[in-house]
């Protein structure tokens, strides 16, 4: 067994319970993402996530869709928390971000799914869209830990986090896989439900938090991943998420050795076709460009099927 993870350590530090209740304290007037709703969730009170005090769970299990040093051998052991706090026009999940299929579990039912993964051999809990139920997330850990939970912790997430959030989880999470989604206050105006023109700024300034917290990506022999920074980028159409200004600031302000996974499988869904600028796929030329960005930033750590993709693609635009 590998190192202790944080909240094992923070629970042997007699620490785990304060940040527990600082983070159930936060629904009251829930204040967990940028939205700042301040509705009193613990009382049934729902804002811009539609969700109360209890979790909703679209589905637990071995994922092997995830980056390599996440899925390993046994996979990674996600669970789709339903409902989400940016609901993107784009969406490809929209049946569970925007609908929020799934269903209601307390915090117990929440750490005996994070157990039952690591049963079942996964490298790590990755808690897919968390940022409105982090509260759950913690308590379930705080449980979960109690019982021999030993995995670290992967908070997996859109971007949209308040510094607060990510500050609370300081010593708790080991692994942050951060999507970061756009570099234009214009885009995220136009392209997400409400538009939050402040989602670059709260993007990446959560992001140097996480960074902060945990460092650069480090693995263990195997390959797997233990702690430190994993960043997503999804490419789409004419650089409305503005990629080349992404990579350049993940060189500057972070460090050129970050984990970034550039993606190619933007498809139009959801309510994309209703916006001219993303209502097609992205070329190969588009997803060329994106992986030359990076690079020309000097960023050395970029994902190893994206770079796979990227030369079968380079010998095709030739």
């Amino acid at each position: 067994m590998n190192a202790l993870p944080g909240y094992a350590r923070l629970e042997e530090a007699g620490k785990l319970d304060e940040r527990v209740e600082r983070a159930y304290a936060v629904l009251e007037a829930c204040e967990l993402c940028p939205r700042r709703c301040r509705v009193n969730r613990r009382r049934g009170e729902t804002g811009f996530c539609r969700t109360a005090q209890n979790a909703v769970v679209s589905g637990a299990d071995a994922h092997f869709g995830e980056e390599d040093p996440l899925v390993g051998n046994n996979g990674s052991g996600t669970i789709f928390f339903s409902y989400c706090n940016l609901r993107c026009h784009f969406c490809q999940n929209a049946h569970i971000a925007h609908d929020g299929l799934g269903r209601t579990v307390s915090d117990a039912q929440l750490a005996s799914m994070m157990l039952d993964l690591q049963r079942r051999g996964c490298h790590n809990v990755n808690a897919v869209t968390p940022t409105h139920v982090l509260p759950n997330v913690v308590g379930a850990l705080r449980t979960a830990g109690r019982s021999g939970l030993r995995l670290p912790l992967c908070y997996n997430t859109g971007g949209y986090d308040s510094i607060e959030s990510i500050q609370l989880l300081d010593g708790i999470a080991d692994l942050y896989l951060a999507d970061i989604k756009f570099m234009d206050p214009n885009a995220s105006r136009e392209y997400v439900s409400a538009g939050p023109a402040d989602y670059s700024e709260r993007a990446t300034e959560a992001v140097r938090e996480m960074h902060r917290q945990v460092g650069d990506l480090v693995t263990d022999g195997r390959g797997i991943a233990q702690r430190g920074l994993m960043i997503r980028h999804l490419v789409m159409p004419d650089n409305v998420a503005g990629t080349d200004r992404l990579m350049r600031w993940i060189a500057g302000n972070l460090s050129p050795h970050t984990y970034v996974n550039i993606m190619a499988q933007y498809t139009p869904a959801h309510h994309a076709h209703q916006y001219p600028r993303i209502a097609r796929p992205i070329t190969a030329r588009e997803f060329a460009d994106a992986v030359e960005a990076a690079r020309d930033a000097g960023l050395t750590n970029i994902d190893r099927r994206a770079l796979l993709q990227y030369e079968s693609l380079r010998r095709r635009l030739r």
